[in-house]
């Protein structure tokens, strides 16, 4: 691992030290992929592979590529001639796994950017991904389909794809993603994100690599693939209000001492989910009640553990703190898996089926946490132990969060994530899993969560995390 204060430092959630640190960990291991270079650029079965949105990979029609070329090629030739050195950086940012990573990156700033919501911040990266993971999907069943073959006697910045040329895939993951992103962010400017989608497609014109044609098609396709993907979001009951009601009393959550805020996002356990029936169905024991001496060994449990706490113990609460202005903890699985792929690089498809199955396990793993906390409503530590007469001015390691204490969603999203990761990467299956459970030990070594928030928590996601595994094992990829 890196130096820890630097590893806290998440406010600009593409640090390096953040993006590197368990990609280090884990580098004894593998990546879990086979295969030659042309074997992963083709990747024919994706036009195959089940969708999360689309009712099918076809669904979104794709029109005829152009039969004559020629005026395309002497474009692309005039382009080549004309080619500066920004416009192949640029052109070299987007290429391999940026065209997925650099979209990942921008959630990522706009989840640091608003009020801390980790519900909220899941739903996002699961939509995007799936936006991301469809288009790739449906542009591979429309390259099959047509089998255009790559330009050629191009002065080409890359060598050409072994999979068909029609539609750009680049193109289409962005026209997908920028249009998600501009629903989930309308405080953040659309026809940025847009720009930034015409720049990605044509990127791939300006390599050599892609017709014209090819970019539009994958453009338009991108469209119609977020257009599906809001549609589904607008249904999925986020919206929905809380209605005031909230317990009182000894053990009943209240913000942090000194504090006057609202809970955050106290109807998200009722949001829609894409794996379980629904989020209360995984949902977690009542809590020990209050002034039990379960409950006041929860709480004297949390106060030991900071009185003792290790210098290795700090390091590994401030990793995995997901604090106000960074990623937040889903996006900090997000980070780690980028930096673990950029080891042995994966098709676009199975780059961006990793990261659908990661987030949609974390979307419902937020749900499922949000339902239990505020199911039971427990108070967090710091107002425990201070009630309890503990220690009337107890202050915790990290920052109390401003939402109830069990389930630890920390927990719920790790476990989820491990079980995932798990399955997807073979060879550092027993990491994964002892990063999940490292994640929901941090939690109380920060003092905002008390034990049982993370042993109740990582079940709950092991068993989200085993649904999705399921889905996985049956969607076509693993054939």
């Amino acid at each position: 691992m890196q130096d820890a204060d630097a590893m806290t430092d998440l406010r600009r959630s593409r640090s390096p030290l953040v993006l590197a640190a368990i990609a280090v960990a884990l580098a004894a291991g593998g990546c879990g992929d086979d295969g030659s270079a042309a074997e992963k650029s083709a990747e024919s079965s994706a036009a195959s592979w089940r969708t999360w949105v689309l009712r099918s990979a076809d669904q979104i029609a794709v029109p005829s590529p152009p039969r004559d070329t020629d005026a395309e090629l002497a474009e692309l030739r005039r382009v080549a001639a004309a080619r500066t050195p920004a416009m192949a950086r640029e052109a070299r940012r987007w290429d391999g796994q940026g065209a997925i990573a650099r979209w990942m990156e921008v959630n990522f700033d706009y989840v640091a950017e608003r009020a801390k919501d980790p519900p909220a911040a899941s739903r996002a990266y699961g939509l995007l991904s799936v936006a991301m993971y469809d288009a790739a999907v449906a542009s591979w069943k429309a390259k099959y389909r047509y089998r255009r073959d790559p330009p050629r006697d191009v002065d080409a910045l890359f060598e050409p794809s072994a999979a068909p040329s029609y539609p750009s895939e680049h193109a289409a993951i962005a026209g997908a993603a920028s249009r998600v992103l501009a629903y989930l962010y309308p405080e953040r400017p659309a026809a940025r994100l847009d720009a930034m989608a015409e720049q990605a497609a044509r990127s791939r014109v300006e390599a050599g690599v892609n017709f014209p044609s090819d970019a539009r098609a994958g453009l338009a396709l991108g469209h119609g693939v977020a257009d599906e993907v809001i549609a589904y979001a607008e249904r999925d009951g986020s919206t929905r209000r809380w209605d005031g009601k909230r317990p009182r009393g000894h053990g009943a959550w209240e913000p942090p001492p000194g504090s006057l805020a609202r809970p955050v996002s106290p109807a998200a356990g009722t949001w829609r989910t894409w794996v379980m029936r629904s989020g209360d169905q995984f949902r977690a024991p009542p809590f020990p009640k209050a002034g039990s001496p379960a409950y006041r060994a929860e709480a004297q449990a949390v106060l030991d553990t900071k009185t003792n706490l290790t210098s290795e113990q700090m390091r590994i609460a401030k990793f995995w703190a997901g604090g106000q202005g960074t990623a937040l903890p889903p996006g900090i699985w997000n980070q780690v898996v980028l930096a673990y792929m950029k080891r042995a690089p994966l098709s676009l498809p199975r780059m961006a089926r990793v990261l659908a199955l990661l987030n949609v396990a974390q979307a419902d793993a937020g749900v499922a946490s949000w339902d239990t906390k505020y199911a039971y409503w427990v108070t967090r530590p710091e107002n425990a132990i201070r009630d309890l007469g503990l220690d009337r001015h107890w202050k915790p390691y990290l920052d109390t969060p401003f939402f109830p204490a069990y389930v630890s969603g920390h927990a719920t999203y790790s476990g989820a994530a491990g079980e995932v990761l798990a399955h997807l990467f073979p060879k550092d299956a027993e990491l994964w899993r002892t990063k999940a459970r490292e994640a929901a030990e941090s939690r109380v070594y920060g003092g905002i969560h008390y034990p049982v928030d993370g042993t109740q928590g990582l079940r709950m996601g092991r068993k989200i995390g085993d649904l999705v595994v399921a889905y996985a094992r049956a969607d076509g990829a693993e054939r």
